[in-house]
C-alpha cells in the first residue's frame, strides 16, 4: 500500500528506548522508514547511538523536558520537513507498526484527520496483552466519560499511537500544552474542538518488560489534566475565559 501523499513522516518521543527502538524501527514499513524523526529527551542510555546506527535522523534534545515538550519538538521537526501526514510512534514496541499503512490510507480517503491506534478490542485480548487491570479500569472509565462528554466514539483514548494531517498540527496552538504526559489528552480535546475529524482502527495489546508505562499516581495526574483540558475547552467555547489551547493558530 504505497502513500499517495508527498511525504509521511513517523516521529518517536524517546526516553531510555535503547532496549526497543532496533524492534520497533525493523517493524516499521519499507516505505515510511526514510522519514523517520527520533527525538531524544536527555536520555542515560544509548538511545541516541543505537538509532543513529540504524539511520534514523535523532534530533537531541539539550535537557530532559517531559513528554510533551518531546512531542512538540517531534511536530515542529515534522512540520519543517514538509510532512503532509505525521505518525506519531511510541518507541517502545507496544505498538505494532505494521498498521502504519492504514493509518496513513485512513487520512488519505479524507475519512479522518486524525487516527489513533485503538488497543481495546475486548477486554480479554486487554488483559492477556499485559495491560495492568488497574491500567484497563482507568482506560475504559476515562475512555467511556470523554467519549459521553465530548460526543466521540473512540475506543482508546490513551493510545500511544497516532497519525494526523499536517493541517492538523498546523492549526492547533500545541506550544501552550503541557510538557508531561496531559499533553496527549490536551491535543484530542483541541482536536475535537477545532472540529476535526478523529477515528481509530485496532492494534494489538503489546506490554513488555521493557515497554515504558507511567505509574499510578502520574497515571492520575495525566487523568486530572484530561478533565482540566476538558473544562477549559467547554468555558472557552462558551467565551467564560481565553485558554490560549483554543484558539486556532494565525
Amino acid at each position: 500500500m504505497k502513500s499517495q501523499v508527498s511525504k509521511v513522516v513517523v516521529v518517536m518521543p524517546a526516553y531510555n528506548a535503547a532496549k526497543t527502538i532496533k524492534s520497533v524501527y525493523l517493524e516499521i514499513p519499507k516505505e515510511f522508514k526514510k522519514n523517520c524523526i527520533l527525538v531524544d529527551d536527555h536520555s542515560t542510555d544509548e538511545t541516541v547511538e543505537i538509532a543513529k546506527s540504524l539511520g534514523i535522523k535523532v534530533i537531541q534534545r539539550k535537557m530532559n523536558g517531559g513528554y510533551g515538550a518531546n512531542q512538540k519538538t517531534c511536530y515542529k521537526a515534522a512540520l519543517k520537513s514538509g510532512a503532509d501526514i505525521v505518525i506519531m510512534l511510541h518507541p517502545d514496541n507496544q505498538y505494532d507498526a505494521r498498521v502504519l499503512p492504514a493509518l496513513v490510507k485512513v487520512i488519505e480517503l479524507k475519512i479522518c484527520d486524525v487516527v489513533l491506534g485503538n488497543r481495546i478490542r475486548t477486554r480479554k485480548e486487554a488483559l492477556q496483552g499485559g495491560m495492568p487491570r488497574w491500567k484497563y479500569f482507568i482506560n475504559r472509565t476515562s475512555t467511556f466519560i470523554e467519549n459521553l462528554i465530548l460526543g466521540q466514539s473512540l475506543g482508546d483514548f490513551h493510545s500511544g499511537l497516532r497519525a494526523y494531517n499536517s493541517k492538523v498540527l498546523s492549526t492547533i496552538p500545541f506550544k501552550h500544552n503541557s510538557d508531561d504526559f496531559a499533553f496527549d489528552q490536551e491535543f484530542l480535546v483541541q482536536s475535537i474542538h477545532f472540529g476535526f475529524k478523529i477515528g481509530d482502527i485496532p492494534v494489538p495489546v503489546r506490554y513488555f518488560e521493557n515497554s515504558s508505562s507511567i505509574n499510578f499516581r502520574r497515571s492520575l495526574r495525566y487523568g486530572i489534566g484530561g478533565v482540566f483540558a476538558i473544562i477549559c475547552q467547554i468555558l472557552t467555547k462558551f467565551k467564560l475565559i481565553n485558554d490560549k489551547r483554543f484558539i486556532e493558530n494565525n
